[in-house]
């Protein structure tokens, strides 16, 4: 890393030349060219593997290249040819490496041996795969099962999840929290309130008939950039396509197709947003309102002029509930406390109303700017909201559509990673496998942590991910951590969470999904869910990186035959030896979504499980779909009364997935060299004395008198609405107090997190 930081605003489409030449250089960074070939054949396509980058729907008929740049990143850095190795353990301490980035960690390559940490010389020493089974298992066994959490990262396989999910409760608990915790469990809570499903109701067939798409809080460019083919394709058949998010996104504002000549040649592309409104962070609630209000005097106009109604009346009197509460609440809205919330003027919300009301079909599209916040769950309520007054839930080109990040995190929680017992068949686990599950809801993230801070938590097994640099309130979490008396790490690189030790500590190096498992029965098949909701079945192509790496199955299943007494009904062996067979008890456990399992595998596109509200069919307590009122216009911690709070906005980079960074470029922001800065707005700047290039710190305004700062930040003047600013997650997560989540779903609010910010 270099401490230059170098800011240019970035002016070129996403995709195009940009995209190839970044393709390019994490190759040959990564060492990784051979992998280039299998890219262009196998990546996203029917008979090859699903990328283990977004969660984002895999066509029927894949394009040559069915990969983004972020995909091909995430291959590079899973199939490069550095490796990890004991000799490398061996030369550097963990105290030595604790000194080292999250870049640098990853970047040493691929681990090669399962691992356990040794105090007296503070290294990891190698271990042999069935001494360190029966030691967890040795250990597990002397827990009260109250005290131990099974954490599942997104990138796990269906069979893989679903073993895992039947460990932990054979083993006594549903301490099952995951990475949704972190993200869109606040989907989870919101939808089956307002529509009666915790998932998103379109399909990508529903691009092609759309009209109109809606984005609120999402960084298509940076987060899922396969998006961008359907919404270019809508923007060519003229569809309208309306942002809200804080900062201007190149992935919204233009995109070249890489695989499209004439567009290459010419690097001009498809503008894809029509209209841009940067609206405050935390002011969602507040647009989404003013966009109804609008509504209401379109239709009244339309009443009085005796045309077409703008309201879906039919609709809303046959599917829905609590309307007339709801236009109560609407029209009582002032416009000036609604431009004040919203950051925006009452004329840009009446644009976006407008031409939502002249759509016929609407897809909305959201991200964690609107989960991530104290009001998360009322800001996706709202925009189901706006979606119910038009009727667009439940027909085709419409609906809600949540847009994932882990590549499997929607599908672990379809086969049981979860700790509410209301969302698993526990009668029918316990039938199928002759054991009691567990009762009691389990441990969801925020709660694992106040387990860990409080002692309460011993062990902590963790099923890929790096939860320790993952979660809020860093530095008070890894204090505590090295109080867990067992830390179990299921990984395949270096991360700061195997480093951050307790009293016993392993790491497991597992294969990646793009590597060839061969088992009793030959190379198999696992399966993942994208975030329509369809099943596609992955198929490895590389060669392993180490004949020492075990299949996340078989480590879930050596753990569980350590661990657990024998059950004639849970062949852990014959489940590793065939995933086929774990298939086959899964569509026992979960037969509406997962009959014919394995004889669907190949369908193109994948299969999709069945969700009532995409035939208005509402699994809600009233029977229909509800209009449900937000508590405030809006969604934050910061009330605005006091001009010094600014609200931080954590984001991510071009270069990184989630905890993973792939470097120090953020091309499509045009920052270079550097990843501790922070994005000010000029008025700001100038009223607090702050000038670009400043060095500065953070401050958390909290209720509680924990003191949470963060030095080392450089100023970059950027377009970003007054009131907010912006800096990169991880490395802002200790100014988050764990207690400041999202009421109801417990979400991290990562998205608005009051600060105060002083010069260095």
């Amino acid at each position: 890393m270099t401490e230059e930081v170098t800011y240019k605003p970035y002016d070129a489409p996403t995709g195009g030349w940009g995209s190839v030449k970044s393709l390019v250089k994490h190759s040959t960074g990564q060492h990784a060219v051979g992998t280039v070939p299998d890219l262009l054949r196998h990546h996203n396509k029917l008979g090859g593997y699903a990328c283990t980058s977004c969660a984002w729907a895999k066509p029927a008929k894949p394009h040559a290249a069915e990969f983004c740049e972020n995909g091909a990143k995430a291959t590079f850095w899973d199939l490069t040819s550095k490796r990890t190795t004991p000799e490398f353990f061996a030369r550097h301490t963990v105290t030595e490496l604790l000194g080292w980035s999250d870049y640098d960690l990853e970047n040493e390559g691929r681990l090669t041996h399962p691992m356990r940490y040794d105090s007296p010389s503070d290294t990891y020493v190698p271990v042999e795969w069935a001494e360190a089974f029966a030691d967890i298992g040795s250990r597990l066994k002397g827990f009260d099962p109250e005290t131990v959490v099974f954490y599942a990262s997104g990138r796990a396989s269906l069979e893989t999840s679903y073993m895992y999910a039947l460990l932990a409760r054979m083993y006594g608990n549903n301490n099952l929290p995951d990475s949704s915790n972190m993200c869109h469990e606040t989907t989870s809570v919101a939808l089956p309130q307002s529509i009666g499903t915790p998932v998103g109701t379109v399909l990508l067939e529903d691009f092609e008939h759309t009209d109109c798409i809606l984005s609120f809080g999402q960084n298509v460019g940076t987060n899922a950039p396969r998006m961008l083919h359907p919404l270019q394709q809508a923007r060519k058949r003229d569809a309208e396509i309306i942002v809200f998010n804080p900062l201007r996104e190149r992935g919204w504002e233009e995109f070249v197709n890489p695989q499209h000549a004439g567009e290459m040649l010419t690097n001009s592309g498809t503008q894809i947003a029509t209209q841009y409104h940067q609206v405050r962070t935390g002011g969602d609630i507040a647009a989404m309102v003013g966009m109804a209000k609008a509504l209401f005097t379109l239709d009244d106009q339309a009443k009085a002029a005796g045309t077409d109604r703008v309201l879906d009346v039919d609709f809303i009197a046959q599917h829905t509930h609590g309307f007339a509460s709801f236009e109560t609440y609407v029209r009582a809205q002032s416009w000036d406390n609604l431009e004040r919330e919203a950051g925006l003027a009452r004329a840009a919300m009446e644009r976006a109303a407008d031409a939502y009301a002249r759509s016929k079909a609407v897809i909305a599209i959201y991200g964690m700017g609107l989960t991530q916040h104290r009001l998360g769950v009322d800001n996706v309520q709202m925009l189901v909201n706006l979606m119910l007054m038009r009727g667009n839930i439940g027909r085709q080109g419409a609906g809600m559509c949540p847009v994932r990040g882990h590549s499997n995190v929607q599908g672990q929680r379809t086969v049981g990673i979860s700790e509410k017992t209301e969302l698993v068949p526990l009668d029918k686990l316990a039938a199928q496998f002759g054991f009691s599950p567990p009762r009691k809801d389990g441990m969801n993230t925020v709660d694992a942590c106040e387990g860990v801070l409080d002692g309460t938590v011993k062990a902590f097994i963790s099923l890929g991910g790096n939860f320790v640099r993952a979660i809020p309130d860093t530095e008070r979490m890894e204090a505590a951590w090295r109080d867990l008396d067992l830390s179990v790490q299921i990984a395949t690189k270096l991360n700061r969470s195997h480093l951050v030790t307790a009293q016993t500590t392993y790491i497991l190096p597992c294969l990646v999904r793009t590597e060839i498992d061969a088992q009793a029965s030959g190379p198999q098949i696992v399966t993942v869910e994208d975030s329509t909701t369809c099943i596609h079945a992955s198929r490895g192509v590389a060669t392993p990186a180490s004949e020492h790496l075990l299949s996340e199955p078989a480590i879930v299943a050596g753990i569980a035959k350590a661990t657990l007494a024998p059950n004639p009904k849970v062949p852990w062996d014959d489940w590793v030896g065939d995933y086929g067979l774990v298939r086959d008890a899964i569509a026992q456990t979960y037969p509406d979504d997962f009959h014919d399992f394995n004889a669907r595998l190949d369908t193109p596109g994948g299969f999709p499980r069945p969700i009532g509200a995409r035939e208005r069919k509402w699994e809600t307590e009233t029977g229909k779909a509800n209009f449900l009122l937000p508590k405030a216009l809006h969604a934050t911690f910061d009330d605005g009364s006091q001009p010094e709070v600014l609200r931080l906005m954590t984001i991510r980079s071009n270069d990184q997935f989630n905890t993973t960074i792939y470097g120090y470029d953020d091309r499509l922001r045009g920052i270079h060299g550097s990843r501790m800065i922070v994005m000010m707005n000029a008025e700001d700047m100038a009223r607090l004395g702050v000038k670009a290039d400043d060095v500065v710190r953070l401050e958390t305004v909290g209720d509680d008198e924990m003191v949470r700062s963060l030095a080392g930040l450089r100023v970059i003047e950027f377009d970003v609405p007054r009131g907010c600013i912006a800096a990169y997650y991880p490395e802002t997560n200790p100014l988050i107090p764990l207690y400041q989540h999202a009421e109801e779903s417990k979400t991290p609010a990562a998205k608005s997190v009051p600060v105060r910010v002083r010069l260095a």
